[in-house]
């Protein structure tokens, strides 16, 4: 009689575990892939938002005025430029309310303030608005053709500029650390000393600028500008990854140009 063919037991048992050992393997590797993906893709968007983040700083901080970029570690503070041109002649009595000027080309706002040199006086009086001093009273609204720049009140410039040039700037602007969260606040009141994140938080006016920020991880310092050279203003701070903890470095440098 012919023998009938078959597998036996070992054969069956031999090829399961073969079978075993490679589902393994085949289930690990694409467990690595998968999360190597996940890896590269969160290590990218680290990478993202650290140049969204370090962009939007550096363009604000360009748009400051230099004398007014003041720092204490995790937070920096400074004036922002709107618009600049030069004065023909400043504040004359009898009133001392009106400056004349050559044309913004623009509309401007009433309620901004204009600066006129401010080397000669200390950074807290671009802040606290004395008279006289570097910083004007509120302006009235400058049409795009005026020739004349009115304040709100009267007032004497301390200083005359080589260029005779003025600027208007805006309200004060910072940028802040708290816990994990980096914030952008404006539109707040306080005096001629730099606050700090507690006062800024509870003024209420931060936006979140960025967050999953490592904290105690921002420093920001200042190069004050002087009449030979520009300020320079160096920040830095890490992002961390709240599922895996990596962190990704992020540190720049921004060149705030002067023109007394």
């Amino acid at each position: 009689m012919s023998r009938s063919a078959g597998f036996t037991l070992i054969e069956l048992v031999m090829v399961i575990v073969l079978l075993a050992i490679v589902a393994t393997i085949s289930v690990q590797f694409v467990a690595l892939s998968t999360r190597g993906a996940l890896d590269v893709s969160s290590r990218q968007q680290r990478a993202l938002q650290s140049v969204v983040i370090s962009e939007q700083i550096s363009r604000e901080v360009r748009e400051a005025f230099p004398l007014s970029v003041r720092s204490n570690g995790p937070c920096i503070e400074w004036l922002p430029i709107v618009a600049a041109t030069r004065y023909d002649q400043l504040t004359t009595g009898p009133d001392f309310d009106e400056v004349t000027i050559s044309p913004f080309g623009r509309m401007i706002n009433g309620g901004l303030r204009t600066i006129v040199y401010g080397y000669g006086s200390g950074q807290s009086a671009l802040y606290d608005n004395a008279n006289p001093g570097p910083v004007s009273p509120p302006i009235d609204p400058v049409s795009a053709g005026d020739t004349a720049l009115g304040f709100s009140a009267s007032h004497r410039f301390r200083e005359r500029s080589p260029e005779k040039r003025i600027f208007v700037v805006g309200d004060r602007v910072s940028i802040c650390q708290n816990t994990d969260r980096l914030y952008r606040f404006s539109g707040y009141s306080h005096g001629s000393g730099q606050p700090d994140q507690t006062t800024l938080m509870a003024s209420g006016t931060g936006a979140v600028l960025g967050a999953n920020v490592e904290p105690g991880s921002v420093e920001f310092r200042v190069t004050p500008a002087s009449l030979q050279r520009a300020a320079v203003v160096s920040f830095a701070f890490q992002l961390v990854d709240p599922q895996s903890g990596e962190t990704t470095l992020v540190s720049q440098e921004v060149q705030v140009r002067n023109v007394p």
